[in-house]
Protein backbone atom coordinates (compact mmCIF):
# COMPACT_ATOMS: atom_id res chain seq x y z
CA UNK A 1 0.00 0.00 0.00
CA UNK A 2 2.82 2.34 0.85
CA UNK A 3 4.43 1.58 -2.46
CA UNK A 4 1.22 2.48 -4.25
CA UNK A 5 0.99 5.86 -2.48
CA UNK A 6 4.64 6.58 -3.24
CA UNK A 7 4.15 5.80 -6.89
CA UNK A 8 1.13 8.08 -7.07
CA UNK A 9 3.08 11.21 -5.97
CA UNK A 10 3.80 13.85 -8.63
CA UNK A 11 7.22 13.90 -10.28
CA UNK A 12 8.16 17.19 -8.61
CA UNK A 13 7.88 15.60 -5.20
CA UNK A 14 10.61 13.14 -6.11
CA UNK A 15 13.14 15.97 -6.67
CA UNK A 16 12.95 16.15 -10.51
CA UNK A 17 12.10 19.46 -12.21
CA UNK A 18 8.56 19.80 -13.54
CA UNK A 19 8.03 19.70 -17.30
CA UNK A 20 8.08 23.14 -18.95
CA UNK A 21 4.67 24.61 -19.50
CA UNK A 22 3.60 25.30 -23.05
CA UNK A 23 3.54 29.03 -23.73
CA UNK A 24 0.21 30.53 -24.56
CA UNK A 25 -0.40 32.33 -27.84
CA UNK A 26 -0.21 35.72 -26.13
CA UNK A 27 3.25 34.91 -24.71
CA UNK A 28 4.85 33.90 -28.03
CA UNK A 29 6.97 36.85 -29.30
CA UNK A 30 6.19 37.89 -32.84
CA UNK A 31 9.09 39.22 -34.93
CA UNK A 32 8.43 41.93 -37.47
CA UNK A 33 8.99 40.58 -40.96
CA UNK A 34 10.85 42.47 -43.67
CA UNK A 35 7.67 42.82 -45.70
CA UNK A 36 5.95 44.71 -42.87
CA UNK A 37 8.57 47.47 -42.83
CA UNK A 38 7.83 50.54 -44.96
CA UNK A 39 9.79 50.88 -48.19
CA UNK A 40 12.29 53.69 -48.67
CA UNK A 41 12.06 56.46 -51.22
CA UNK A 42 13.80 55.31 -54.45
CA UNK A 43 15.04 58.78 -55.39
CA UNK A 44 14.41 60.54 -58.67
CA UNK A 45 14.81 59.20 -62.19
CA UNK A 46 17.80 61.52 -62.69
CA UNK A 47 19.65 59.48 -60.05
CA UNK A 48 18.90 56.12 -61.68
CA UNK A 49 22.42 55.68 -63.14
CA UNK A 50 24.20 57.99 -60.68
CA UNK A 51 26.49 55.42 -59.05
CA UNK A 52 27.80 54.21 -62.39
CA UNK A 53 28.15 57.73 -63.78
CA UNK A 54 30.18 58.91 -60.76
CA UNK A 55 32.85 56.32 -61.53
CA UNK A 56 33.47 57.74 -65.03
CA UNK A 57 36.08 60.51 -65.36
CA UNK A 58 35.07 64.09 -66.13
CA UNK A 59 37.76 65.15 -68.61
CA UNK A 60 38.80 68.68 -69.46
CA UNK A 61 41.27 70.22 -71.89
CA UNK A 62 44.02 72.79 -71.51
CA UNK A 63 44.98 74.65 -68.35
CA UNK A 64 42.46 75.26 -65.58
CA UNK A 65 42.69 77.30 -62.39
CA UNK A 66 39.83 77.47 -59.89
CA UNK A 67 39.78 79.49 -56.68
CA UNK A 68 36.96 78.86 -54.17
CA UNK A 69 36.34 81.33 -51.35
CA UNK A 70 33.76 81.00 -48.61
CA UNK A 71 32.51 84.41 -47.50
CA UNK A 72 30.09 83.09 -44.86
CA UNK A 73 28.20 79.96 -43.85
CA UNK A 74 25.67 80.68 -46.60
CA UNK A 75 27.66 82.37 -49.37
CA UNK A 76 30.59 81.20 -51.49
CA UNK A 77 32.23 82.58 -54.63
CA UNK A 78 34.59 81.05 -57.18
CA UNK A 79 36.95 82.29 -59.89
CA UNK A 80 37.74 79.97 -62.81
CA UNK A 81 40.22 80.47 -65.64
CA UNK A 82 40.21 78.03 -68.58
CA UNK A 83 42.85 78.20 -71.30
CA UNK A 84 42.08 75.89 -74.23
CA UNK A 85 41.18 75.91 -77.92
CA UNK A 86 37.39 75.61 -77.42
CA UNK A 87 34.76 78.27 -76.82
CA UNK A 88 34.84 77.60 -73.06
CA UNK A 89 38.19 79.33 -72.77
CA UNK A 90 38.34 82.44 -70.60
CA UNK A 91 37.33 83.63 -67.15
CA UNK A 92 34.12 82.82 -65.30
CA UNK A 93 32.84 84.09 -61.97
CA UNK A 94 30.60 81.81 -59.91
CA UNK A 95 28.54 82.26 -56.76
CA UNK A 96 26.57 79.92 -54.52
CA UNK A 97 24.03 80.86 -51.86
CA UNK A 98 22.51 78.38 -49.39
CA UNK A 99 19.48 79.53 -47.42
CA UNK A 100 18.53 79.09 -43.78
CA UNK A 101 15.62 76.64 -44.24
CA UNK A 102 17.18 73.51 -42.74
CA UNK A 103 15.56 70.31 -44.05
CA UNK A 104 18.12 67.82 -42.76
CA UNK A 105 21.65 67.78 -41.45
CA UNK A 106 23.07 68.03 -44.98
CA UNK A 107 20.29 69.95 -46.77
CA UNK A 108 19.25 73.58 -46.56
CA UNK A 109 17.16 75.68 -48.95
CA UNK A 110 16.86 77.70 -51.07
CA UNK A 111 20.02 77.05 -53.09
CA UNK A 112 21.01 79.58 -55.75
CA UNK A 113 24.11 78.99 -57.86
CA UNK A 114 25.41 80.23 -61.16
CA UNK A 115 28.38 81.47 -63.14
CA UNK A 116 28.92 84.25 -65.67
CA UNK A 117 31.72 85.31 -68.05
CA UNK A 118 32.80 88.84 -69.07
CA UNK A 119 30.55 88.67 -72.18
CA UNK A 120 27.43 88.21 -70.04
CA UNK A 121 26.85 84.53 -70.79
CA UNK A 122 25.09 83.15 -67.72
CA UNK A 123 24.22 79.75 -66.27
CA UNK A 124 21.86 79.89 -63.29
CA UNK A 125 20.14 77.30 -61.09
CA UNK A 126 17.60 77.71 -58.29
CA UNK A 127 16.58 74.80 -56.04
CA UNK A 128 13.94 75.20 -53.35
CA UNK A 129 11.91 72.94 -51.07
CA UNK A 130 8.50 74.61 -51.37
CA UNK A 131 6.77 71.92 -49.25
CA UNK A 132 7.91 68.96 -47.14
CA UNK A 133 7.47 66.60 -50.12
CA UNK A 134 7.72 69.02 -53.05
CA UNK A 135 10.99 70.32 -54.50
CA UNK A 136 11.38 72.67 -57.48
CA UNK A 137 14.46 73.19 -59.63
CA UNK A 138 14.81 75.94 -62.19
CA UNK A 139 17.73 76.15 -64.65
CA UNK A 140 18.39 78.79 -67.28
CA UNK A 141 21.14 79.56 -69.78
CA UNK A 142 21.75 82.90 -71.48
CA UNK A 143 24.07 83.14 -74.48
CA UNK A 144 24.66 86.29 -76.54
CA UNK A 145 21.92 88.15 -74.64
CA UNK A 146 19.33 85.48 -75.50
CA UNK A 147 17.74 82.82 -73.35
CA UNK A 148 18.88 79.64 -75.08
CA UNK A 149 17.58 77.18 -72.48
CA UNK A 150 15.06 77.23 -69.64
CA UNK A 151 13.87 74.28 -67.59
CA UNK A 152 11.60 73.85 -64.58
CA UNK A 153 11.41 70.53 -62.71
CA UNK A 154 9.03 69.69 -59.88
CA UNK A 155 9.62 66.57 -57.76
CA UNK A 156 6.96 65.03 -55.54
CA UNK A 157 8.56 62.60 -53.08
CA UNK A 158 6.36 60.15 -51.20
CA UNK A 159 7.25 57.43 -48.72
CA UNK A 160 8.09 54.90 -51.43
CA UNK A 161 7.81 56.78 -54.75
CA UNK A 162 8.98 59.87 -56.63
CA UNK A 163 7.03 61.63 -59.38
CA UNK A 164 8.62 64.39 -61.47
CA UNK A 165 7.43 66.76 -64.17
CA UNK A 166 9.85 68.80 -66.30
CA UNK A 167 8.96 71.65 -68.65
CA UNK A 168 11.75 72.64 -71.01
CA UNK A 169 12.13 75.60 -73.35
CA UNK A 170 8.45 76.65 -73.41
CA UNK A 171 7.75 79.18 -76.17
CA UNK A 172 4.28 80.66 -76.45
CA UNK A 173 5.03 82.59 -79.66
CA UNK A 174 5.81 79.59 -81.87
CA UNK A 175 3.99 77.04 -79.69
CA UNK A 176 6.95 74.77 -78.92
CA UNK A 177 8.41 73.07 -75.89
CA UNK A 178 9.29 69.82 -74.17
CA UNK A 179 7.42 67.97 -71.41
CA UNK A 180 8.99 65.06 -69.53
CA UNK A 181 7.20 63.04 -66.82
CA UNK A 182 9.01 60.57 -64.55
CA UNK A 183 7.73 58.07 -62.00
CA UNK A 184 9.81 55.69 -59.87
CA UNK A 185 8.26 53.28 -57.35
CA UNK A 186 9.95 51.05 -54.78
CA UNK A 187 8.58 47.52 -55.19
CA UNK A 188 10.86 45.82 -52.66
CA UNK A 189 13.80 46.88 -50.51
CA UNK A 190 16.11 46.35 -53.49
CA UNK A 191 13.92 46.71 -56.58
CA UNK A 192 12.45 49.91 -58.00
CA UNK A 193 10.38 50.20 -61.17
CA UNK A 194 9.24 53.25 -63.10
CA UNK A 195 8.71 54.90 -66.42
CA UNK A 196 9.33 58.02 -68.49
CA UNK A 197 7.14 59.91 -70.92
CA UNK A 198 8.84 62.53 -73.11
CA UNK A 199 6.67 64.77 -75.29
CA UNK A 200 7.98 67.42 -77.70
CA UNK A 201 5.92 69.76 -79.83
CA UNK A 202 6.68 72.61 -82.21
CA UNK A 203 7.01 73.55 -85.88
CA UNK A 204 10.51 72.08 -86.07
CA UNK A 205 9.28 68.62 -84.98
CA UNK A 206 8.25 66.26 -87.82
CA UNK A 207 4.50 65.95 -87.67
CA UNK A 208 4.24 68.78 -85.16
CA UNK A 209 4.66 66.55 -82.12
CA UNK A 210 6.33 63.38 -80.92
CA UNK A 211 6.10 61.25 -77.77
CA UNK A 212 8.50 58.60 -76.48
CA UNK A 213 7.73 56.16 -73.65
CA UNK A 214 10.43 54.32 -71.70
CA UNK A 215 10.42 51.80 -68.85
CA UNK A 216 13.01 51.94 -66.07
CA UNK A 217 14.24 49.54 -63.39
CA UNK A 218 16.92 49.42 -60.72
CA UNK A 219 18.07 46.53 -58.52
CA UNK A 220 20.48 47.58 -55.77
CA UNK A 221 22.34 45.70 -53.05
CA UNK A 222 24.92 46.95 -50.58
CA UNK A 223 27.80 46.45 -53.05
CA UNK A 224 26.24 46.46 -56.53
CA UNK A 225 23.55 48.19 -58.56
CA UNK A 226 21.82 47.23 -61.81
CA UNK A 227 19.89 49.99 -63.60
CA UNK A 228 18.38 50.32 -67.03
CA UNK A 229 15.87 52.03 -69.29
CA UNK A 230 14.18 50.51 -72.33
CA UNK A 231 12.16 52.47 -74.87
CA UNK A 232 11.49 53.08 -78.53
CA UNK A 233 14.55 55.32 -78.76
CA UNK A 234 17.02 52.79 -77.37
CA UNK A 235 18.31 50.79 -74.43
CA UNK A 236 20.51 52.12 -71.62
CA UNK A 237 21.92 49.65 -69.08
CA UNK A 238 24.39 50.33 -66.25
CA UNK A 239 26.10 48.10 -63.71
CA UNK A 240 28.00 49.32 -60.64
CA UNK A 241 30.16 47.19 -58.34
CA UNK A 242 32.19 48.14 -55.28
CA UNK A 243 34.99 45.59 -55.45
CA UNK A 244 36.79 46.84 -52.34
CA UNK A 245 37.29 49.93 -50.22
CA UNK A 246 39.74 51.24 -52.82
CA UNK A 247 38.21 50.03 -56.12
CA UNK A 248 34.84 50.74 -57.74
CA UNK A 249 33.78 49.51 -61.19
CA UNK A 250 31.10 50.65 -63.61
CA UNK A 251 29.89 49.25 -66.95
CA UNK A 252 27.55 51.18 -69.24
CA UNK A 253 25.92 50.08 -72.49
CA UNK A 254 23.92 52.66 -74.44
CA UNK A 255 22.17 52.01 -77.76
CA UNK A 256 20.36 54.33 -80.15
CA UNK A 257 17.89 52.62 -82.47
CA UNK A 258 17.48 55.61 -84.79
CA UNK A 259 21.21 56.12 -85.30
CA UNK A 260 21.81 52.36 -85.16
CA UNK A 261 24.71 52.88 -82.78
CA UNK A 262 25.78 51.15 -79.59
CA UNK A 263 28.58 52.13 -77.22
CA UNK A 264 29.86 50.10 -74.26
CA UNK A 265 32.01 51.79 -71.62
CA UNK A 266 34.04 50.32 -68.77
CA UNK A 267 35.00 52.73 -66.00
CA UNK A 268 36.80 52.40 -62.69
CA UNK A 269 37.69 54.54 -59.69
CA UNK A 270 40.62 54.01 -57.35
CA UNK A 271 40.63 55.75 -53.96
CA UNK A 272 43.79 55.99 -51.89
CA UNK A 273 42.73 57.82 -48.70
CA UNK A 274 46.16 57.73 -47.09
CA UNK A 275 47.68 59.40 -50.16
CA UNK A 276 44.58 61.61 -50.61
CA UNK A 277 44.46 60.56 -54.27
CA UNK A 278 41.52 59.67 -56.53
CA UNK A 279 42.02 58.15 -59.99
CA UNK A 280 39.20 57.61 -62.48
CA UNK A 281 39.61 55.91 -65.85
CA UNK A 282 37.50 54.54 -68.69
CA UNK A 283 37.70 52.75 -72.04
CA UNK A 284 34.87 52.33 -74.56
CA UNK A 285 34.18 50.46 -77.78
CA UNK A 286 35.01 53.57 -79.86
CA UNK A 287 38.65 52.99 -78.83
CA UNK A 288 38.63 55.98 -76.53
CA UNK A 289 40.76 55.84 -73.39
CA UNK A 290 40.41 58.58 -70.75
CA UNK A 291 41.56 59.21 -67.20
CA UNK A 292 41.53 61.93 -64.54
CA UNK A 293 43.83 62.07 -61.52
CA UNK A 294 43.05 64.27 -58.50
CA UNK A 295 45.64 64.70 -55.74
CA UNK A 296 45.24 66.85 -52.66
CA UNK A 297 48.35 68.69 -51.50
CA UNK A 298 48.09 69.10 -47.71
CA UNK A 299 48.63 71.10 -45.57
CA UNK A 300 47.75 73.69 -48.23
CA UNK A 301 44.12 73.79 -49.47
CA UNK A 302 45.22 72.74 -52.95
CA UNK A 303 44.05 69.98 -55.31
CA UNK A 304 46.04 69.08 -58.41
CA UNK A 305 44.12 67.57 -61.35
CA UNK A 306 45.52 65.92 -64.47
CA UNK A 307 43.29 64.86 -67.37
CA UNK A 308 44.03 62.90 -70.52
CA UNK A 309 41.85 61.49 -73.30
CA UNK A 310 43.03 59.53 -76.35
CA UNK A 311 41.04 58.29 -79.34
CA UNK A 312 43.02 55.69 -81.26
CA UNK A 313 40.88 55.59 -84.41
CA UNK A 314 40.84 59.39 -84.87
CA UNK A 315 44.42 59.79 -83.64
CA UNK A 316 43.36 62.57 -81.25
CA UNK A 317 44.86 63.33 -77.86
CA UNK A 318 43.85 66.03 -75.39
CA UNK A 319 45.63 66.85 -72.17
CA UNK A 320 44.41 68.96 -69.29
CA UNK A 321 46.15 70.26 -66.17
CA UNK A 322 44.31 72.00 -63.35
CA UNK A 323 44.76 73.45 -59.88
CA UNK A 324 41.91 73.96 -57.43
CA UNK A 325 42.45 76.31 -54.49
CA UNK A 326 40.02 76.16 -51.57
Amino acid sequence: MGNVLAASKPIAASGLPPPPAEPSIAEVPTATSESDKPLDNPGSMEELHKKCKDVMPANFEGAKLMVNKGLSNHFQVSHTINLNSSNTSGYRFGATYVGTKQISQNEAFPVILGDIDPAGNLNANIIHQVAPNVRCKFASQIQNSKVTAAQLTTDLKGQDFTASLTVGNPNILNNSGVLVAHYLQSVTKRLALGGELAYQYGPAVPGGQIAIVSAAARYATELSTWSGTVGLAGVHVCYYQRASDQLQLGVEVETNFRMQEAVATLGYQIDLPKSELVFRGMVDTNWTVAAVLEKKLPPLPLTFALSGILNHTKNQFRLGCGLIIG
